[in-house]
C-alpha cells in the first residue's frame, strides 16, 4: 500500500471512530496516533530490509514527538486507529490485525520470560481500552473488547469481552458469562429441595386426611338417620 493510500485509510479510521474528528486537515496535522503509525510504516520498511540503526532512530524520534512507542519490528495491519495514544507501548514481536482500535496507556508487551515471539497477536476488529495491558506471546481473537485497565495474560477466543486483573471473560457474543462465584450462588440447594419435596408430600397427605374425615362424618350422618 502506498503512502497516500495508507494516510487516507488512517484518516478514514479516525473519522469513523472518533466523534471529535472535524476534518481531514485536522486529523493529518494534529492526531499523534496517525503520526505514530506513519512513522512506524517507514521504520518497519527499513527494519524488514535489515538496515541497522535507522528504524530504531525513527521509532525513538516518533516516541519523543507523539508519546507512542512502537518497535519497528511490530507488524500492524490496515485501518488501525490509536486514539489519544499517550503512553502506548507496542513491543517488537507484536502482530496487530486489521480495524483495531487502541486507546491511551495501552501496553502490548512481553513478560520478560520469553525469547523469540514474546509479544501478543491481536486479531481483526479488536478494541483495547485505556490503560489495558496485554502481555506475553498470547493470541487475542477477532472482535474482542478488552476493558479499561485490564491485564490480559491468557489467550482470548473470538467475540469476547475481557475485564479485570487478571483479565477474565465476562461476555461471549454479547451474552453475559457468569463467574465461578455466581455459578456457585446459583447452584441448587439439595437440602432445600428435600424439604420442599417433603412439604409437598405432607400437603398431599393432609388433603387425603381431610377427605377421609369428611367421608367418615358423612357415613356417621347416614348411620344416625
Amino acid at each position: 500500500m502506498g503512502f497516500i493510500a495508507d494516510l487516507k485509510e488512517l484518516v478514514k479510521a479516525a473519522k469513523e471512530r472518533d466523534p471529535a474528528a472535524v476534518s481531514t486537515a485536522e486529523i493529518v496535522l494534529t492526531y499523534s496516533g496517525v503520526h505514530a503509525i506513519i512513522n512506524h510504516r517507514i521504520a518497519h520498511w527499513w527494519w524488514k530490509h535489515k538496515v541497522p540503526f535507522i528504524p530504531r532512530a525513527i521509532s525513538q524520534i516518533s516516541k519523543f514527538y507523539t508519546g507512542i512507542e512502537i518497535h519497528p519490528g511490530a507488524e500492524i495491519g490496515k485501518n488501525i486507529f490509536i486514539d489519544h495514544g499517550m503512553g502506548v507501548v507496542i513491543g517488537e514481536t507484536t502482530v496487530i490485525g486489521d480495524n483495531v482500535t487502541i486507546y491511551q496507556g495501552v501496553t502490548l508487551g512481553g513478560t520478560g520470560k520469553e525469547r523469540g515471539k514474546r509479544h501478543p497477536t491481536l486479531g481483526n476488529n479488536v478494541i483495547v481500552s485505556a490503560g489495558a495491558k496485554v502481555l506475553g506471546s498470547i493470541t487475542i481473537g477477532n472482535n474482542v473488547i478488552i476493558g479499561a485497565g485490564a491485564v490480559v495474560i491468557k489467550p482470548v477466543p473470538d467475540n469476547c469481552t475481557v475485564v479485570g486483573i487478571p483479565g477474565r471473560i465476562v461476555k461471549v457474543k454479547g451474552e453475559r458469562v457468569l463467574s465461578d462465584e455466581e455459578h456457585r450462588m446459583n447452584l441448587p440447594d439439595p437440602v432445600n429441595e428435600i424439604l420442599n419435596t417433603y412439604n409437598y408430600k405432607l400437603g398431599e397427605l393432609e388433603k387425603e386426611l381431610a377427605g377421609m374425615k369428611k367421608e367418615i362424618k358423612e357415613m356417621k350422618k347416614e348411620k344416625d338417620k
